[in-house]
């Protein structure tokens, strides 16, 4: 392996890892605003008793995501500095805001609210946690502006060999943006309501706290249901706009060679990568035409045709990316996502019913559910970044060109083999301690170092 293929292979993997945590860090801060809200509103204290017990929750997982992504932006210097000299002036504007905006707004007042219990009022304390919330929030956005960026280039100029901003806010309503941020946002609230849920249905399978992960269930089941729903729905405006904008990326997340009108929609394929065929494909008839126009016919550009396009207007080159990846991290992103909306269901379907739901057997299922977010994040971004390829910067800069040229791929490897080793030990002790404290319950935190009341 050469140290263009390592240096990816190093970036996809510190991005998976610090992925795997910012979603729920996202969701959860949200969440565990709501149940503080509800708790100052109503004075009900089994909601004070949640959002202490989640907020634990919270704190475990967000400190991971802090160290996973200081890293990542360090790649950027040490693996990838032909990519920071082209866009640094445009790729850095919002990685410093995000930095001195909102991690300090989220870090800040997530200090507040960890040591404030003692010490403010119940709607100081609760500003904190809703501060923290909108810190996570913007945190998301400004790198989402400057990722935008990479998807789909706006308000810049090439200047002495050099990418130089032109109109800052170009790049903040770059449509990318707010088509890509609320994807992220709502899936983060989905990963969150997965986790709740599946931690209250162990409980209440275990007869433990029954009041407690009943309240815990319904209001994760409402937060999930609408959630996934809007992921739903802002995702199939993210194909459409997809196919206007990375063509290339479409046709391969539905490996569709030739082009087609009306163009079908792939179940499952068998695909033959090597000879640019399907020997084996279940479709749906103008399904994929109706996903991309909204209708049953709209022609639908294959790979074949757009490599020829790109190979007039870029120059010779390949211009496909791994097609047999593309379609089913595409495929695991959407049948996680509506099987969740089958589980976040069962709690207003029971309700409908005017039946009990913590006794049904499906709960026992729940806890391995929590997995289904993490199965479509981790696909979504996959699919996201490993369709651009071969552009690091789309239509302006190939990954071969952003490398540092400097670094041999025996030190990329040393790095990569250190990263995977010391963050899988990371993930390892996260997740111990998550599955820990989760087991525990909440009597078990009562004592903790989250506090123990405010100041009335």
């Amino acid at each position: 392996m050469d140290s263009v293929i390592l240096a990816q292979w190093q970036f996809a993997a510190t991005c998976v890892y610090h992925f795997f945590f910012v979603p729920l860090t996202l969701g959860l801060s949200v969440l565990v605003a709501i149940m503080e809200t509800i708790y100052v509103r109503t004075g009900n204290p089994v909601y004070k008793k949640m959002t202490k017990f989640w907020g634990k929750l919270f704190l475990i997982n967000f400190a991971m995501g802090v160290v996973t992504g200081i890293v990542m932006e360090f790649q950027f210097g040490m693996n990838w500095s032909e990519y920071s000299r082209f866009v640094g002036d445009i790729f850095g504007a919002p990685l410093a805001l995000e930095a001195l905006i909102a991690f300090f707004l989220e870090s800040t007042f997530l200090g507040v609210w960890i040591f404030g219990w003692e010490k403010l009022s119940k709607r100081v304390h609760l500003f904190a946690i809703w501060c923290v919330a909108v810190g996570s929030t913007l945190s998301a956005l400004w790198i989402l502006i400057a990722n935008s960026f990479m998807q789909q280039p706006v308000g810049f100029e090439i200047v002495n060999g050099r990418a130089i901003m032109t109109d800052f806010s170009a790049l903040l309503l770059n449509k990318n943006v707010w088509l890509q941020f609320p994807h992220v946002v709502f899936s983060g609230f989905t990963t969150a309501a997965m986790f709740v849920l599946g931690i209250s249905a162990y409980h209440l399978i275990k007869g433990n706290n029954i009041d407690f992960f009943k309240k815990s269930f319904k209001l994760s089941s409402i937060y999930g249901l609408i959630a996934i729903i809007m992921v739903i729905g802002i995702g199939h405006a993210q194909a459409q706009h997809m196919v206007a904008t990375q063509p290339m990326k479409m046709a391969s997340a539905e490996a569709l060679w030739d082009s087609a009108d009306p163009a079908p929609l792939s179940i499952v394929s068998i695909i033959d990568e090597k000879n640019m065929r399907n020997p084996l494909t279940i479709q749906i008839p103008g399904g994929l035409s109706l996903l991309s126009y909204n209708r049953l016919a709209g022609e639908v550009k294959g790979i074949t045709e757009l490599q020829a396009e790109f190979e007039a207007k870029y120059g010779p080159g390949d211009y496909i990316p791994p097609v047999t990846i593309n379609f089913w991290t595409f495929r695991f992103m959407v049948g996680s996502g509506f099987l969740m909306v089958l589980i976040f269901a069962i709690y207003p379907f029971m309700r409908w019913r005017k039946k009990p739901f913590e006794n049904l057997k499906v709960l026992k299922f729940l806890p391995i559910a929590i997995a289904l977010p993490y199965v479509a994040n981790t696909s979504g971004w996959l699919l996201t970044e490993l369709g651009r390829q071969p552009w690091v910067v789309y239509g302006v800069m190939k990954i071969k060109d952003a490398v540092s040229p400097n670094v041999s791929a025996g030190m990329v490897l040393t790095s990569l083999i250190g990263f995977v080793l010391l963050y899988g030990l990371l993930m390892f002790a996260d997740v111990y301690l998550l599955v820990k404290y989760a087991k525990a319950g909440p009597d078990a935190l009562e004592t903790a170092a989250v506090g123990v009341g405010y100041q009335e």
